[in-house]
């Protein structure tokens, strides 16, 4: 079935501070791919994240976008103002028997000898610990946690950056949440309720997410949607390795506005992480969507060195 929308994709901030120099980077070259390709770009606001939302932040985030340089077509389109899409979402996926609601903590899970941590601020959600009544499978309360049935098998995607990856959500995260006991779809359900709606084709966002894709693979599938294209782009780290947070403030782009940084010394310092140029070199966003190369983007983590810090704050 031919989508009735043109090839697009989306910058999808959150407002759960300012962006910083990595944020920046993704969205640089989301929008450098989109207008050299021909695709449509929306602006998204994700605010589903309420109890780390900071007031100001989206007005910041666009104001911050408009200083690079970058512009889109569709937009600001905000998460929060119609929870409609993501409810009927819910309803069908428990009509197939696809979501139960949970009220275990994470420490009473974590407590079952099958489950594992998976990572850093997830614990694996054994199928053993599914309920058994079938008061449990229907979507007639908002203020607790749904969670999506994985079944076992590895998922195999195509990421245009990252190549060919295989990922097994049974293992790794096991059934995960798609609804929160806030009242709002969590991150995973509702990117997929919005990029389908929207018309989003491609997705471009950094690799730290790619363990995502699988699961939204299984979760388009669900909603009879078609996944679309990911393009997946290695992390700017610090220098240690780490990665890139919203608390790390000398990497803020509202630091560097107010320090009066020339925006293009920092679309300068991203052409450089990005394979455009060798070293750092003042350059507007228009210049950068003309020279970016897909072909020529570092496949690792980036780091950020004192030294380019420097260069970029000695303006």
């Amino acid at each position: 079935m031919l989508s009735p929308f043109p090839a697009t994709t989306r910058l999808a901030p959150s407002p759960t501070g300012t962006l910083h120099l990595g944020n920046a980077r993704t969205f640089l070259i989301t929008w450098a791919l989109a207008r050299q390709r021909g695709w449509r770009v929306i602006l998204r606001i994700e605010d589903f994240d309420v109890q780390r939302v900071r007031p100001g932040a989206t007005e910041q985030a666009i104001e911050q976008l408009r200083w690079l340089g970058i512009d889109w077509d569709e937009g600001p389109l905000v998460q929060s103002h119609d929870l409609g899409p993501y409810r009927a979402a819910m309803r069908r996926l428990a009509n197939d028997r696809r979501v139960f609601a949970c009220e275990l903590t994470r420490k009473q899970i974590a407590r079952a000898a099958s489950a594992p941590h998976a990572g850093e601020s997830e614990t694996r959600f054994p199928r053993e610990l599914r309920p058994v009544d079938d008061s449990s499978w229907t979507f007639d309360r908002e203020d607790t946690n749904y969670r999506f049935v994985v079944e076992d098998g590895a998922i195999r995607l195509h990421d245009e950056v990252a190549g060919h990856r295989e990922f097994d959500p049974s293992q790794e995260a096991g059934d995960f949440i798609v609804w929160t006991k806030m009242g709002m779809p969590a991150y995973q359900l509702a990117v997929v309720v919005d990029d389908s709606r929207q018309g989003v084709s491609d997705v471009v966002r950094g690799d730290d997410l790619l363990p995502s894709a699988a699961r939204q693979e299984l979760l388009y599938r669900a909603l009879g949607h078609e996944p679309p294209r990911w393009w997946h782009v290695p992390l700017v780290t610090a220098a240690d390795g780490r990665r890139l947070a919203k608390r790390d403030g000398d990497t803020h782009l509202e630091t560097c506005r107010q320090r009066g940084i020339d925006a293009r010394r920092v679309i300068g310092l991203i052409a450089a992480w990005s394979g455009v140029t060798d070293q750092p070199e003042p350059m507007s966003a228009d210049k950068f969507r003309q020279k970016f190369d897909l072909a020529t983007l570092p496949r690792h983590p980036v780091p950020l060195t004192q030294e380019q810090l420097a260069w970029l704050m000695n303006s």
